[in-house]
């Protein structure tokens, strides 16, 4: 599908990767990893041509399509949300456009035997045969699919784009990528913004896709589920296994214990032969044998071993005091925007040193709560902060927020006291911006980079307790893993919102899930949670077919009608099942007239009273719809 030769990419005059060379074949699902600013996200925007390489070539297959989920979106204002998500079938709707056109001539124009006529039918069996192999009966249905399955409700779907966030924008920008008859998907982290459940469909639909997929991210159980090969970017070269990210991790462990063990016996070797070389040329009559052992070791090809990028961030999280037994205590919080009604009557009492996860769907108030507690938000109730509680609190968009054209020293500097300004250059270098790093402006940092300056800038104030909505959104896997092992050794209380089950692992004692405007407590970490979770699904799905049933029973033993409308109704209904039977035959009978009339116009059309008989067959068909229309209207006024 594509062939990759020799790609190189250069900002300034320095390569940030070189001699790249790869293929991608159908049914690879590539996870494309490396630490944040490797190149991983300009190796995608090449091979979608978003951008131009330095060097080498690509060469793609004869009509391959590709779709590429960027980070940044752009949206045409005033389209609903199934609007937006129509726009992956393009050709799909502009044959709609032009069918519409053509039925509205047939049913206008009576010159049936003039050649016009003859080409309206024979463009409408096309059209109808090209729409039929693009999915047309289906691409409704195929898309409220999809955006259920990424979270959105039905009530959402007529909603207007500009009305949601971002992150819900990218995912109506996912939807229509997966709906696209795409050879080959690019993915820029599309597990960023999605909650749980969504990654968890994401993963399923990922699974079972026939074409080819490189995707970034930084999700490890994720790439797990998903990659059946991994290339990973490191100091400008690539590495590339097929195995999913797990087991590319072992196999490049094995093969560099492999390669230092080669390069020692190598290395004793050489000096083996460097020490008959010093020996044989003391003597005249060795010096020929010196002399061979000496182009012999200039030929030897020395081993080399995978060069790795250890610079790994140094965090550490100290507690500022020690706080009351109590951190939060809260009595019948409330929280609606507008009409939407967030959370309800919650009731809620966090202890010291807890370590919470907050988990549900987005929308479902997660972190609204957090800043209400944090006090950033209005809302009604009671909500207390016990004694001696310092909040840190680390915004899921507190990367976006930082000052685009002021440095990262400057940012620092600004948030800085007296007391830790004189550390600032420290605490910037142990997250890995030493050197001319410091000088770079905001704007120009990766995802990766704004979120380890956001995460600095935090340890600038006391606390001893730390509020992280969704801290690991772009940062790359090596620093995931150092937060994480930070937080363990957090002696403070940790509320920690996010979407990433590896990080959540091991990290939380107690998850709270989010659903329906309130809270539920799990006393486990994440695996429990999603293992109740999903039994209580299970339950939820039986339980609600069992309320339907009940429903209409009472409904019937509610609402009785008397004998004459009883009679009456059934009349209706008897009438209105032979009248649709009659329209379906109709409209069969039409269907097979069109489809003649395309394979051979000029026999079938030439038949006695031809296009009156056809006419009229269109005007009854006509008339028994408006009959339809009638019998039901009567009918429910009974219900």
């Amino acid at each position: 599908m594509l062939n990759v030769h020799n790609l190189s990419v250069s900002f300034m005059g320095t390569d940030l990767f070189s001699g790249i060379t790869f293929k991608l074949n159908k049914g690879d699902r590539i996870g494309l990893i490396g630490k944040n600013g490797a190149g991983k996200s300009t190796l995608l925007k090449v091979l979608s041509k978003d951008i131009e390489s330095s060097g080498g070539t690509m060469a793609f297959d004869k009509d391959v399509r590709m779709g590429f989920l960027r980070q940044d979106i752009d949206f045409v204002e005033g389209r609903t949300i199934l609007e937006e998500a129509y726009q992956a079938f393009e050709e799909i709707k502009e044959i709609e456009l032009k069918l519409d056109e053509i039925n509205h001539q047939l049913a206008e124009r009576t010159d049936y035997e003039s050649e016009g006529y003859t080409q309206l039918i024979e463009d409408l069996s096309d059209l109808t045969h090209r729409y039929e192999l693009l999915g047309g009966y289906n691409y409704q249905g195929d898309t409220e699919k999809i955006l259920q399955g990424l979270g959105f409700q039905r009530e959402d779907f007529d909603k207007l784009t500009d009305t949601f966030s971002g992150g819900w924008r990218m995912r109506i920008e996912l939807a229509k990528l997966l709906l696209q008859n795409n050879d080959i998907l690019l993915l820029d982290e599309p597990t960023n913004h999605l909650d749980i459940e969504s990654i968890i469909w994401l993963e399923n639909f990922l699974k079972s896709y026939a074409g080819a997929i490189v995707l970034v991210s930084h999700d490890k159980m994720f790439l797990d589920n998903v990659t059946n090969r991994t290339i990973e970017i490191s100091l400008g070269q690539i590495y590339d296994y097929k195995k999913p990210y797990s087991q590319f991790l072992e196999l490049r462990a094995e093969i560099k214990e492999k390669q230092i063990q080669a390069q020692k016996n190598q290395e004793k070797e050489i000096q083996h032969t460097q020490k008959l070389i010093e020996k044989f040329r003391a003597k005249a009559n060795k010096a020929s044998m010196a002399q061979s052992l000496i182009k012999k070791l200039d030929k030897v090809e020395r081993i080399e071993v995978d060069g790795e990028d250890n610079a790994a961030m140094n965090v550490r999280f100290n507690i500022s005091k020690e706080p009351g037994k109590i951190i939060v205590e809260a009595e019948n919080l409330s929280k609606s925007y507008g009409d939407k009604h967030v959370l309800e009557n919650v009731d809620l009492l966090i202890e010291r040193n807890s370590k919470i996860a907050f988990v549900g769907q987005n929308g479902q108030g997660k972190s609204t709560l957090a800043k209400m507690m944090v006090g950033e938000i209005p809302f009604t109730g009671n909500l207390k902060l016990g004694h001696n509680v310092q909040i840190g609190y680390f915004a899921q968009n507190q990367s976006e927020e930082l000052p685009p054209e002021k440095t990262v020293l400057e940012i620092m500097e600004d948030a800085a006291s007296d007391t830790n300004r004189m550390r600032v250059r420290d605490m910037l270098g142990s997250f890995l911006f030493g050197g001319d790093a410091v000088d770079k402006k905001a704007k120009v940092l990766s995802g990766g980079e704004r979120n380890r300056l956001a995460l600095c800038k935090l340890l600038l104030s006391p606390f001893n307790v730390l509020v992280m909505d969704e801290p690991t959104n772009h940062l790359d896997i090596a620093s995931k893993n150092v937060l994480k092992t930070a937080l363990q050794n957090f002696d403070g209380t940790l509320i920690v919102v996010s979407h990433d089950r590896d990080f959540l692992q091991g990290l939380t004692s107690t998850v709270y899930g989010f659903k329906d405007k309130v809270i539920k407590e799990y006393l486990g970490d994440i695996d429990y949670f999603l293992e109740q979770h999903k039994m209580e699904s299970l339950r939820e799905a039986e339980k609600r077919t069992v309320v339907k049933e009940v429903k209409e029973t009472s409904k019937k033993e509610v609402f009785q009608l008397s004998r004459e409308d009883e009679k009456e109704l059934k009349k209706l209904k008897n009438k209105s099942a032979k009248i649709e039977s009659q329209i379906a035959d109709l409209e069969s009978k039409i269907e097979k007239i069109d489809l003649e009339l395309a394979q051979n116009y000029d026999e079938v059309s030439s038949q006695p009273n031809f296009f009156e008989n056809y006419k009229a067959k269109k005007a009854k068909l006509e008339d028994l719809m408006l009959e339809w229309e009638e019998i039901e209207e009567k009918a429910s006024n009974f219900s």
